[in-house]
């Protein structure tokens, strides 16, 4: 199977949560492979992920918890955690999750160069529905999903339950 590390030609969609309300906003895109560059990732999402970081920290938030389900390469969730803790978060707890093993292989590769002990990330294997269902147990302040349309309604129960506020994707509308 062919490593796809977040390549692909889909839509935007802030999804409302109950701790923070964005406006559904859909945006046809081709992301371009996620880079670190200026400490922003190339990716489309990241306007609604640095809105949750700040409206977490003006809420006077120290610590956040980011999971990234179907985590990719790991460069968004990284971008996030280092934003966090630029903006003053003293404690992020960073958790990717994929099934593509290069994928997470060159997301702990990177991970790895970051060197701040506030942070701590962790990309490990994991099926969507599985590692859905345990961070439910706990939920984490943000969830980075790839899901939307197409996806099986028990998943997307799932990632509702698992974080506070989802921040995902969804496939284009197509014209009738």
């Amino acid at each position: 199977m062919k490593s796809q590390c977040g390549r692909a030609a889909i839509a935007l969609e802030f999804l409302r949560a109950p701790a923070l309300i964005m406006p559904i906003m859909m945006i046809d895109i081709l992301p371009n492979p996620l880079t670190l560059s200026a400490r922003r990732p190339a990716d489309a999402r990241w306007p609604a992920v640095a809105a949750a970081l700040a409206h977490l920290r003006a809420a006077r938030r120290r610590a956040v918890r980011i999971v990234d389900a179907e985590c990719g390469d790991g460069m968004l969730l990284i971008g996030a955690a280092l934003h966090a803790r630029a903006i003053g978060f003293t404690a992020i707890e960073a958790r990717g999750i994929g099934i593509d093993p290069l994928c997470l292989r060159r997301a702990n590769n990177a991970a790895a160069a970051v060197r701040d002990p506030a942070i701590g990330l962790l990309f490990e294997p994991c099926e969507l529905a599985a590692g859905l269902a345990e961070e439910a147990a706990f939920p984490a302040d943000i969830l980075l999903w790839l899901g939307g349309a197409g996806q099986r309604p028990e998943v997307a129960r799932a990632a509702e339950r698992a974080a506070q506020i989802v921040i995902g994707w969804r496939a284009p509308r197509m014209a009738a």
